[in-house]
Protein backbone atom coordinates (compact mmCIF):
# COMPACT_ATOMS: atom_id res chain seq x y z
CA UNK A 1 0.00 0.00 0.00
CA UNK A 2 1.42 3.24 -1.32
CA UNK A 3 1.33 6.58 0.97
CA UNK A 4 -1.46 7.63 -0.95
CA UNK A 5 -3.67 4.65 -0.79
CA UNK A 6 -2.82 4.53 3.29
CA UNK A 7 -4.14 8.02 3.33
CA UNK A 8 -6.90 7.77 1.67
CA UNK A 9 -8.00 4.75 3.63
CA UNK A 10 -7.38 6.40 6.69
CA UNK A 11 -9.63 9.58 5.93
CA UNK A 12 -12.29 6.94 4.76
CA UNK A 13 -12.12 5.07 8.03
CA UNK A 14 -12.40 8.59 10.09
CA UNK A 15 -15.45 9.84 7.99
CA UNK A 16 -16.86 6.28 8.95
CA UNK A 17 -16.50 6.78 12.33
CA UNK A 18 -17.68 10.71 12.63
CA UNK A 19 -20.96 9.17 10.91
CA UNK A 20 -21.52 6.30 12.83
CA UNK A 21 -20.85 8.48 16.16
CA UNK A 22 -22.80 11.42 15.05
CA UNK A 23 -25.90 9.87 13.43
CA UNK A 24 -26.09 6.49 15.33
CA UNK A 25 -26.48 4.44 11.60
CA UNK A 26 -24.60 2.00 9.69
CA UNK A 27 -22.53 3.00 7.28
CA UNK A 28 -20.97 1.28 3.88
CA UNK A 29 -18.15 2.95 1.70
CA UNK A 30 -18.88 2.56 -2.10
CA UNK A 31 -15.83 3.54 -4.25
CA UNK A 32 -17.50 5.56 -6.62
CA UNK A 33 -14.55 7.99 -8.39
CA UNK A 34 -14.99 9.67 -11.62
CA UNK A 35 -12.20 11.27 -12.72
CA UNK A 36 -12.01 15.03 -13.97
CA UNK A 37 -12.09 13.87 -17.51
CA UNK A 38 -15.43 11.91 -17.00
CA UNK A 39 -13.86 8.51 -17.42
CA UNK A 40 -14.89 5.91 -15.41
CA UNK A 41 -13.48 2.21 -14.20
CA UNK A 42 -15.06 -0.40 -15.09
CA UNK A 43 -17.01 -1.59 -12.28
CA UNK A 44 -18.42 1.52 -12.19
CA UNK A 45 -22.00 0.35 -12.94
CA UNK A 46 -21.56 -2.31 -10.51
CA UNK A 47 -21.09 -0.12 -7.32
CA UNK A 48 -23.15 3.03 -8.46
CA UNK A 49 -26.40 0.36 -8.59
CA UNK A 50 -25.77 -0.14 -4.85
CA UNK A 51 -26.65 3.60 -3.89
CA UNK A 52 -30.61 4.05 -3.62
CA UNK A 53 -32.06 6.76 -6.26
CA UNK A 54 -32.36 7.88 -9.68
CA UNK A 55 -29.20 8.61 -11.96
CA UNK A 56 -27.71 8.22 -15.57
CA UNK A 57 -24.15 7.77 -15.70
CA UNK A 58 -23.90 10.13 -18.32
CA UNK A 59 -25.34 13.01 -16.07
CA UNK A 60 -22.58 12.14 -13.56
CA UNK A 61 -20.24 12.43 -16.08
CA UNK A 62 -21.75 15.32 -17.28
CA UNK A 63 -21.21 17.31 -13.82
CA UNK A 64 -17.69 15.80 -13.44
CA UNK A 65 -16.40 17.47 -16.64
CA UNK A 66 -18.26 20.88 -15.85
CA UNK A 67 -16.57 21.07 -12.89
CA UNK A 68 -13.53 20.41 -13.96
CA UNK A 69 -14.27 23.13 -16.06
CA UNK A 70 -15.60 25.71 -13.59
CA UNK A 71 -12.63 25.07 -11.62
CA UNK A 72 -10.22 25.69 -14.12
CA UNK A 73 -12.08 28.82 -15.34
CA UNK A 74 -12.03 30.48 -11.86
CA UNK A 75 -8.04 29.85 -11.70
CA UNK A 76 -7.05 30.75 -15.14
CA UNK A 77 -9.08 33.96 -15.22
Amino acid sequence: MNKDTFAFTFIIIIIIIIIKAQWNVKTKVIPVIIATTGTISISFRKYVSNIPGKYEVRELQKTAILGTAHILQKVLM
